[in-house]
Parts: C-alpha cells; sequence; structure tokens
C-alpha cells in the first residue's frame, strides 16, 4: 500500500470512527449494539459502548500520527484537544460538538 493509499484509508476508518464516537454521545444505535444485543437494558451499557468507541478512535489516531497522517484536519480544535487529553470524561461528552453562538449563520 503506498502513501496516498494508507492516507485515503486512515481518513475513512478515522471519520467512521469519529461518527461511531458521536453515535454513542447521542445515544443512538451503533455495530456495537448488534455485538451485544442482550446488555442494552443495562443502563451501564451505554458508558460502556461510549468507552470503546473513545478508544477506538484513539487507536485510529495514533496509528495515523505514526504514518504521518494529518488527522488533525478531520477535528475541530477544541475536539483535538480532547483527543490529544486521552481522558474520556463528563467535559468531553457535553462539549464535543462546537457551540453555535446567536451570532452564527448556519
Amino acid at each position: 500500500m503506498n502513501q496516498t493509499e494508507l492516507h485515503s484509508y486512515l481518513e475513512d476508518k478515522l471519520g467512521k470512527a469519529k461518527t461511531q464516537f458521536e453515535r454513542t454521545i447521542d445515544c443512538k444505535h451503533t455495530e456495537f449494539d448488534d455485538l451485544y444485543p442482550y446488555m442494552t437494558e443495562q443502563p451501564q451499557f451505554f458508558w460502556y459502548k461510549r468507552y470503546v468507541a473513545w478508544q477506538e478512535l484513539l487507536t485510529l489516531v495514533q496509528v495515523a500520527k505514526e504514518s504521518e497522517f494529518d488527522w488533525i484536519a478531520l477535528f475541530s480544535k477544541k475536539q483535538t484537544n480532547y483527543i490529544e487529553t486521552r481522558v474520556l470524561d463528563a467535559k468531553v461528552l457535553d462539549n464535543w460538538y462546537e457551540e453555535k453562538t446567536a451570532d452564527s449563520t448556519s
């Protein structure tokens, strides 16, 4: 696999991992739910799957760094800071998405 193919692969995998993590923040269905369908009734399952998705994201970021891929371009500055800190806490879950101000036009 050449460098261009590797970077394309990493961009795809990081994008999917980011989406998976964001789906866990939003308490939406993920592939992880399909692996453990009997656990979805347990309240701690939602926290557990967040940690699993977070670890997957951190692992792919580490591979991207080692492959000299510009992973930072796929995340906001705030998200990049959370990833570099590596600790998943309530602050990350509460503030992962960029806040929109009253002045924003979107």
